[in-house]
Parts: structure tokens; C-alpha cells; sequence
């Protein structure tokens, strides 16, 4: 059954409208790995938009679990993951206009800053996930680069509306899980997944961890975020 990684950084988009102390994102992941989640993730932004440092810095000491970073490449990210050495460091690509992750990380055109990134992420004792599209060319670069999980984006999946579209987009994250498997690797998933879609996602053979944050926020509002997360966990298992 797949493990839940429950995404905080809307926690700090509400909390950053007001510039004030409250909501607190670490106190929202206090709550969710209370409720069952088995990881905690957050994104270190370049713009600090949302999550800030010293959220991570208590995140990666003070939750009685795993925490997930996600982060850029940029010099300045990766000097604060090899710090504060969460559990594990999701590496994502960033824009600074962007509303939220619109794609996978491009291994393949990058391929020696994104290897050189994961080794010195791992030389401290960092487990190291890559953020990539459900293709075979860029499972084999994540590979290469010595990443031992990756998130397969399941945006495209997530957003899709005809039937037929949504069933093509979903056979390439079961064969791109497959192919994942067959080289060794840990094969996490997530991206706009919510309760209507996650359970088929959490169906696919190998998934280990689907990492969802947006939807169960959202619901958080109307039900409590411990309830929202009970949900999902039970949705997904």
C-alpha cells in the first residue's frame, strides 16, 4: 500500500497573505503526521513565496518523521538542504512566475548539474528524489545520476478531462512505474492528485509514496486538516 506525503506549502501561502505568524505551516505537519501521514513535504523556493527557512529548518528537527525538501538546484537551496539535512530532498525545476510545478525536471538537457546536485546532496546523507515525467528517456537519466527515488508528475494525468486522454496519460505512469521498477528504483508520485483521481494512482504496482498537498488543504477548510488527511490515507490504502 502506498505510504501518504502530505504538502504544507499552502499552509504558508495562507499564512504569507497577512505576512503574519499564523497559520503555522510546522503545526499544520505536527497535526498531519498526527492524522496518519507518513512523510512531510515542503518547498524551498528561490522567491521564498511561501515556505520559508526557518519553517525548514524545524521541519527537518521537530516533526517525529520524515521530512521531504523540495528545492531547485540553485547554489544557495542546495547549501541550506546540506545544512539542515532532511530526510530526503525532492529535486523540482523553478520558475519564478509560475503558479505552482508545471513539469518534470528535464535529466536528460541538464544531466551534470543535476548529478553534480545529487552527489553532494548524498555525501551528507541526504536520500535524493528526482521530480520527472512519465518517460523512459528521463527515468534512464535519473538513474544515471544516481538519484535512488523518483516522483513521477502526474499533472497532465490529474488535469486531463476526456476519458480516453485521462486513460493514456495514466498508462504511462503504470509503464513508467514498470520501467522505474526494473532499474532499481523508488518510484514516488504526485501533482495534482486529489480524491476524486488518487486512488487509481495509489492502485499502480510499485508506487511507493504519493505526495499530495493542494486538494487535502482545500478540504482541510471545511473538515479540520487531521480529518482531510484521515481521508486521503484511508482513500489511497
Amino acid at each position: 500500500m502506498p505510504k501518504l506525503g502530505v504538502n504544507i506549502d499552502h499552509v504558508a501561502t495562507l499564512r504569507q497573505a497577512r505576512g503574519g505568524n499564523t497559520p503555522d505551516p510546522v503545526y499544520a505537519a505536527f497535526l498531519a503526521r498526527c492524522a496518519g501521514a507518513d512523510s512531510i513535504v515542503a518547498h524551498l523556493r528561490e522567491d521564498r513565496r511561501h515556505i520559508q527557512d526557518r519553517d525548514v529548518k524545524l521541519l527537518s528537527k521537530d516533526i517525529g518523521g520524515a521530512f521531504n525538501l523540495e528545492m531547485s538546484i540553485a547554489p544557495e537551496i542546495l547549501e541550506i538542504a546540506c545544512r539542515i539535512r532532511p530526510h530526503q530532498a525532492t529535486l523540482v525545476p523553478e520558475k519564478r512566475k509560475e503558479l505552482t510545478t508545471e513539469g518534470g525536471l528535464d535529466v536528460v538537457k541538464r544531466f551534470n548539474p543535476v548529478s553534480r546536485a545529487v552527489k553532494k546532496l548524498k555525501n551528507r546523507g541526504i536520500r535524493v528524489s528526482l521530480f520527472i515525467d512519465p518517460d523512459e528517456e528521463q527515468i534512464e537519466a535519473a538513474f544515471r545520476s544516481e538519484a535512488e527515488i523518483i516522483e513521477l508528475h502526474t499533472g497532465r494525468y490529474s488535469l486531463a478531462e476526456p476519458a480516453k486522454e485521462k486513460n493514456k496519460f495514466f498508462r504511462q505512469l503504470v509503464n513508467s512505474t514498470r520501467y522505474a521498477r526494473t532499474r532499481g528504483l523508488t518510484v514516488n508520485a504526485g501533482h495534482g492528485l486529489d480524491y476524486a483521481n488518487a486512488g487509481q494512482v495509489a492502485g499502480i504496482e510499485g508506487i511507493y509514496e504519493l505526495n499530495i498537498g493542494y486538494s487535502i488543504i482545500c478540504k482541510s477548510v471545511y473538515i479540520g486538516l487531521p480529518e482531510a488527511v484521515r481521508q486521503m490515507r484511508r482513500l489511497i490504502r
